[in-house]
């Protein structure tokens, strides 16, 4: 068996990365703080821009993520894009909601998270 480099794969890969970034911008962005800011004093000081960074971020990578999904899809079938897409996502948020925001761990978890990679890799292995 020989390996094929087809990059629709890095494609579907930076697709899901973008899609965590995604939703963690989407968490840490608060249109209250936004709206409260004193844009007349914005680059006077860091807490504007702190403040902007995760709308920005928001837009950004909500871009990225369908910019990349829609470069896989021109090769990968849309299903198969799609189960194995949101897969990643699920499990890159999980990484991070348990190494970086130190939220509850449990072995019950890793083996589920187990059971989405077998099958974002029978997938994968299977797709044409």
């Amino acid at each position: 068996m020989t390996f094929v480099f087809n990059p629709a794969w890095l494609y579907l890969l930076l697709a899901s990365i973008m899609e965590v970034c995604w939703n963690y911008s989407l968490k840490y962005t608060s249109l209250d703080k936004i709206k409260a800011l004193d844009w007349s004093q914005f680059f006077s000081n860091s807490a504007g821009a702190l403040t902007v960074l995760p709308a920005v971020g928001y837009i950004a990578f909500g871009v990225g993520n369908v910019f990349f999904f829609s470069k896989a899809l021109t090769t990968i079938p849309t299903g198969t894009a799609f189960a194995i897409w949101m897969g990643m996502a699920l499990v890159g948020i999980k990484i991070v909601d348990t190494l970086i925001l130190k939220e509850a761990f449990q072995w019950a978890q890793v083996f589920y998270i187990g059971c989405i990679l077998v099958g974002i890799i029978g997938l994968k292995r299977t797709s044409g």
